[in-house]
């Protein structure tokens, strides 16, 4: 890619560069350094949301009739490289990257001129109110009901893995409305503030030990007509068009390859069986020369996406399917082999070690820290967004296999 930089993306990623050294000062890098979940709590992402608000990029993909900054798709992929290069912190997507989108599409201009200058500031944090206890990967069989009481819902219900609820002032849900026809044909959605009464949040903790899922309970939520997205009973296509993001967004291959450059870095300072530094084990080397093969694969998906995928364009089924593949599995790989790098590292209980305010200091060297907390962690992203199994249905149906 750097060779086939043009002088004005060259400029821009100097530009990028120079905001990073700036902004992603020491202490934010360290506290970063100490995440090991999904996204970053709460303080260290709403720290760096400000940040890069302040530039006017706190929302890389949206157009600038909306706040966003209108770049083009080289220069969303060069400001995705440099954030991973430096290791940023991951913000919770599912306000700026998840729910933009869809207010763009199906929101009425009042709920654009409310909710997304929110969104874009930080002053409003969203969750993802999908699952439910009985509907995971089948979520046209979701079950909480929103009956209609004049201009309000009335909702009951609840939703599980809520990740991030605690922390957010917004939730975007799907309810159901009806229960004729179709599964799909009788959902709706809706969003809802937090703060609202009727909403119950309870706590689930990882077996990694961090607190970012939740399940929510509603009992007798009232949620005005106002805040429904689309029409009526016709949810289903919203939450298909909204997970076209979940699946598809964000830039594979860097994460990736960061991922993996953390890791030789280790293996050149941890011992192989010879006493030789593991990065010179041939069978260390077949597995990196087999994810490199991989990751290949994972910048030729990137490219196929960015070149079509702004904001409110349709990123396609099969392609965003292939990503989510891709990005769970072989981050699962990259996490595995992390562990394996680390031996007898990996063993200690470092979660109190963990997070902006560690209460302990880490066992070993520094890079010890986060590698087994995270490839824990990371179990669970072949499951979320649409496991793997449900992604090999969609391809296999959208390929008439």
């Amino acid at each position: 890619m750097e060779e086939d930089l043009s002088p004005e993306d060259r400029a821009f990623r100097d530009e990028v560069r120079a905001f990073l050294d700036e902004k992603f000062d020491a202490e934010l890098r360290a506290q970063t350094e100490r995440q090991a979940g999904v996204f970053a709590e709460n303080s260290v992402a709403r720290l760096w949301h400000k940040a890069l608000h302040s530039k006017g990029w706190a929302a890389p993909g949206w157009p600038k009739e909306y706040g966003g900054p209108g770049w083009t798709a080289r220069q969303r992929e060069i400001f995705s490289m440099e954030c991973a290069r430096v290791g940023t912190p991951a913000l919770p997507s599912m306000g700026i990257t998840l729910c933009g989108p869809v207010i763009m599409r199906y929101g009425t201009q009042e709920q654009k001129d409310y909710f997304l200058p929110r969104m874009l500031s930080g002053e409003h944090v969203w969750a993802q109110g999908y699952s439910e206890p009985q509907s995971g990967s089948d979520l046209s069989s979701l079950q909480t009901r929103a009956m209609r009481d004049g201009d309000h819902y009335v909702v009951n219900g609840s939703k599980i893995w809520t990740t991030n609820a605690h922390n957010a002032d917004w939730i975007f849900m799907l309810v159901r409305t009806s229960t004729e026809g179709k599964q799909q044909a009788g959902i709706s959605f809706l969003v809802s503030p937090m703060n609202a009464p009727g909403i119950t949040i309870r706590p689930i903790i990882s077996t990694s030990g961090e607190h970012e899922l939740n399940q929510l309970f509603f009992d007798n939520l009232r949620i005005p007509v106002a805040n429904r997205m689309g029409e009526e009973n016709a949810g289903w296509t919203v939450a298909k068009y909204l997970l076209e993001f979940e699946r598809g967004g964000g830039s594979l291959g860097v994460g990736l390859r960061v991922g993996m450059e953390k890791v030789r870095g280790m293996a050149r300072q941890e011992p192989g069986g010879d006493g030789e530094a593991l990065i010179q084990d041939p069978a260390f080397r077949r597995k990196t020369a087999q994810l490199e093969i991989d990751m290949m694969t994972a910048d030729w998906t990137d490219l196929r996406l960015s070149s079509a995928a702004g904001v409110g364009e349709s990123v396609g089924g099969t392609a965003a399917s292939i990503k989510k593949l891709l990005a769970s599995h072989k981050s699962q790989d990259i996490a595995e082999l992390a562990v394996d790098v680390l031996g007898a590292y990996a063993t200690p209980d470092q979660r109190r070690g963990l997070g902006a305010y560690p209460q302990e200091s880490a066992i070993g060297p520094a890079y010890a820290l986060t590698p087994m907390t995270r490839h824990i962690n990371n179990r669970a992203s072949t499951v979320y967004g649409g496991s793997s199994e449900v992604q090999h249905n969609i391809l296999a149906r959208l390929l008439g296999l």
